[in-house]
C-alpha cells in the first residue's frame, strides 16, 4: 500500500519540476514559453460515425457538426526552414460547453506516439496527444493527420497573412493505448477575419475537457503545475 503514496509523490514532483521548467522559459518568452505565436483559424468538425472509444465526444454519430477555433504553431518558435515541434490546439463549442484538445507532432506507432517529434511541416507530421484520455473503456490515444491541400498549413500569423489558400483539412483519429488508429471525424480549418494571434486565448484540455473524457490522477500531476505556471490560475 505504500508504494501507491509514492509514486503519487513522484509524479507531482515531476510536475512540480516541469513547472519550474515552464517559468524558466517564460522568463525569456513572455507570456508564452512555448507556442508563443499562432496562426489563428474557423474550426469545423464533421463525424464520420462507427467509433466505439468509450469517449462521447469521440463516439458521436455520422453527421455530428461542431464548430470553434483552431490554432497551429511551433513550439520552440524556430525559422521554417528548421525543423520544430508543431502544435495543433482546438476548441470546439459542445452542448455541455467549450472543450479543447491539443495535439503536437509525435509518432504514430509504439512506442512513438509518446514522444515529441520535430518537423518541418504540419503536412508532413503526425499529431498527437502524446498522454492518453480515460474512456469507458480504457485509455485512449487521439491523434491528427493532415490532408493533400493546396498550400501548406501555415505555422505563425506571418504565414497566414501571406496568402495562404485554406481549406486545410485534418483527419482525426483515436486508438487504445497501443492498438490502431480508426478515423473518426474531419477538421476544417478556414482563414479567420483575423490572422493575427490572439494572445488572451489560452487552450488547456485538462480543464476543458472533450465531453466524456478524463484522465488519470498521475495525468493531472504531471500537467496542471505547469499550466498553472504560465497561465496564472
Amino acid at each position: 500500500m505504500a508504494a501507491r503514496p509514492a509514486v503519487a509523490t513522484a509524479w507531482s514532483a515531476a510536475g512540480v519540476a516541469l513547472a519550474g521548467l515552464f517559468r524558466i522559459a517564460q522568463l525569456v518568452r513572455h507570456p508564452r514559453p512555448i507556442h508563443s505565436r499562432g496562426a489563428l483559424f474557423d474550426a469545423s468538425l464533421t463525424w464520420v460515425g462507427g467509433a466505439d472509444s468509450g469517449i462521447d465526444w469521440v463516439d458521436q454519430p455520422a453527421g455530428t457538426r461542431q464548430t470553434g477555433v483552431g490554432r497551429v504553431s511551433r513550439s520552440v518558435g524556430l525559422p521554417p526552414a528548421l525543423p520544430d515541434i508543431l502544435g495543433l490546439a482546438v476548441r470546439v463549442e459542445t452542448p455541455e460547453g467549450p472543450a479543447d484538445l491539443e495535439l503536437s507532432t509525435s509518432g504514430v506507432g509504439v512506442p512513438g506516439r509518446f514522444a515529441l517529434m520535430p518537423h518541418l511541416r504540419a503536412e508532413g507530421g503526425w499529431f498527437g496527444t502524446l498522454l492518453p484520455y480515460r474512456g469507458r473503456h480504457g485509455n485512449v490515444m487521439l491523434g491528427a493527420r493532415v490532408r493533400l491541400s493546396a498550400s501548406a498549413v501555415p505555422t505563425s500569423p506571418d504565414e497566414r497573412s501571406a496568402g495562404a489558400v485554406g481549406p486545410w483539412l485534418f483527419d482525426l483519429y483515436s486508438a487504445p493505448l497501443t492498438g490502431r488508429w480508426r478515423r473518426f471525424a474531419t477538421l476544417e480549418l478556414t482563414a479567420t477575419t483575423d490572422a493575427d494571434d490572439t494572445t488572451g486565448l489560452r487552450f488547456d484540455a485538462v480543464r476543458r475537457p472533450l465531453p466524456g473524457a478524463g484522465f488519470a490522477a498521475w495525468h493531472r500531476r504531471v500537467r496542471e503545475p505547469s499550466y498553472r505556471a504560465v497561465q496564472g490560475r
